[in-house]
């Protein structure tokens, strides 16, 4: 009998802890997962409190505060729903490349190490999660000082998993628009930016203008803010693109230099651009800049040269400055923090010039085989496009069909008295 439960007892030793091939027992790289643990908590850094200072900054005094909550509550309840759900329709097993099979809900019966990694499973599922939190609360700048807090709990919540994870799954996942057309995104170009500016865009549209846009001056209630919330957002991008080379090797560091390339440069061409245009840089210039920057290198940012990086930053200050000043000022689109003309519009830049800037004669790391520069556009072109028009339908069918439940605006006198007192009862700022 001891002689059994000895055996008994090596056998339950030597089993893995989690499914996995039978008979198998892969051991994850110590360096690869700290890599990736600290770059889901750089992401995390992102949200918050990177995004809320930024954008919280950019409203005004009466509705700040509301904007940290609406993107606290953001990730928050995405994150669950990740946990639940959304990971497993976006990185389960692959079928017909549309979702991810059911085999992951709740997390269970995850892998020692994810297939095809040096990472844990659970180490890439909590990256993953970290980006599924932070996208849908990109859009939170779309909409301030006019959306209602249970409408945009709601809204977002079902989001994620209408609109986001769908997509994580056609492009990172192995679903369609990866293996059928050869799309390419190194850190979210299009599964994140693509699908919230776009959206951002189409949820604004629904909502209306805010009262008296766009005739009355909408002045940011602190820069200062503003620009600590940039800070933030630039250093956790390391771990947002830095990360998605999921190992601690060239890669993340090629992606780390040319993320921090671009924003610099992007930065200071936003800053000569309104010296040029309106006589003065600005701090909210600069801190807008580094945003474009950094939003329109990240699908490349592990494909391409660090001179091509310089490029995109050129290019990302000039698109998305035009993109602006056409949003608000032609098609008088009250797109309050100008979600889709930064995050959507750099997302959707930084996406196609890739195709171009992976030709190994301009730096890039080089096409596919079997693929050249004409394939490698068409695909991104593809994969922006119907990214895009899946953006805003599900957008649209989600955002309407909340609404059925919770309004999706506050009333006049709310929107007036602002968000901070008329949805939490609490003032940002007390001055006796």
């Amino acid at each position: 009998m001891r002689a059994y439960l000895t055996a008994v007892g090596l056998l339950a030793l030597a089993s893995p802890a989690f499914a996995q091939t039978p008979g198998t027992l892969d051991i994850a790289d110590s360096g690869d997962t700290a890599w990736v643990l600290v770059s889901a908590a750089f992401v995390l850094l992102m949200a918050a409190p990177g995004l809320t200072l930024f954008y919280g900054g950019l409203v005004r005094a009466k509705s700040f505060l509301s904007v940290l909550v609406q993107c606290g509550a953001i990730v928050a309840v995405c994150s669950l729903l990740w946990v639940v759900c959304g990971y497993t329709l976006a990185f389960g097993p692959v079928g017909n490349g549309w979702l991810g099979g059911g085999d992951a809900f709740m997390l269970r019966d995850l892998g020692n190490v994810r297939d095809g990694l040096t990472i844990p499973e659970s180490a890439f599922a909590l990256f993953q999660l970290t980006f599924a939190a932070i996208t849908p609360a990109l859009m939170a700048g779309a909409w301030v000082d006019r959306a209602r807090f249970g409408w945009v709990v709601g809204f977002c919540a079902l989001w994620g998993l209408v609109v986001y994870a769908p997509v994580a799954h056609w492009i990172w996942g192995g679903g369609w628009l990866a293996t059928r057309f050869g799309t390419l995104d190194f850190a979210g170009g299009i599964v994140v930016h693509t699908t919230a500016g776009v959206s951002a865009l189409v949820a604004v549209l629904l909502l209306g203008k805010r009262q008296g846009f766009p005739r009355t001056l909408m002045l940011p209630h602190s820069p200062a803010l503003t620009m600590a919330g940039a800070a933030l957002l630039w250093m956790g991008w390391f771990g947002f693109n830095g990360g998605s080379a999921l190992a601690a090797n060239d890669d993340a560091a090629a992606a780390i230099i040319n993320t921090h390339i671009a924003a610099s440069m992007a930065a200071l061409a936003w800053l000569a651009i309104e010296k040029w245009k309106v006589g003065k840089p600005t701090s909210v210039g600069f801190a807008t800049g580094a945003i474009a920057g950094l939003a329109t290198v990240t699908p490349a940012a592990g494909f391409i040269s660090p001179a091509a990086a310089m490029l995109f930053g050129v290019v990302a200050a000039a698109i998305c400055y035009a993109a602006i000043q056409l949003v608000k000022q032609r098609l008088k689109i009250d797109d309050s923090l100008d979600v889709f003309a930064v995050h959507g519009m750099g997302g959707i830049t930084g996406s196609l010039l890739l195709g171009l800037f992976l030709n190994p004669a301009l730096g890039g790391t080089g096409y596919a085989e079997g693929r050249g520069m004409a394939s490698q556009l068409g695909a991104q072109f593809a994969g922006v496009g119907v990214v895009a028009l899946w953006s805003a339908v599900g957008t649209a069918i989600v955002a309407l069909a909340v609404s059925m439940l919770i309004p999706m605006r506050v009333g006049e006198d709310e929107e007036r008295d602002g968000l901070d007192l008329a949805s939490h009862g609490e003032r940002a700022w007390e001055f006796d």
